[in-house]
């Protein structure tokens, strides 16, 4: 994105926030020049947690459905 410097000053805590949100880099310019950037301290913006290895795995047949390795049953003792 790419913000003239007037325009910056008048709106910069809104823009640090966008900025901590999105990881999206601000370029502020001066007569059309680019004079600065703002970019997040944290580099790219952090994979969330929940879905994070999706489509790493795949089940093939019937999982649930009994494997006859114990044909004449499970006993634990």
């Amino acid at each position: 994105m790419e913000i003239a410097a007037g325009q910056f000053k008048a709106q910069c805590l809104k823009l640090m926030d966008h900025v901590r949100d999105t990881h999206e880099r601000i370029v502020v310019t001066k007569h059309g020049r680019p004079v600065a950037q703002m970019v997040s301290l944290h580099g790219e913006k952090p994979t969330p947690v929940f879905g994070r290895m999706r489509g790493l795995l795949t089940v093939g047949g019937d999982f649930i459905a009994p494997t006859g390795e114990f044909p004449g049953g499970f006993d634990s003792g």
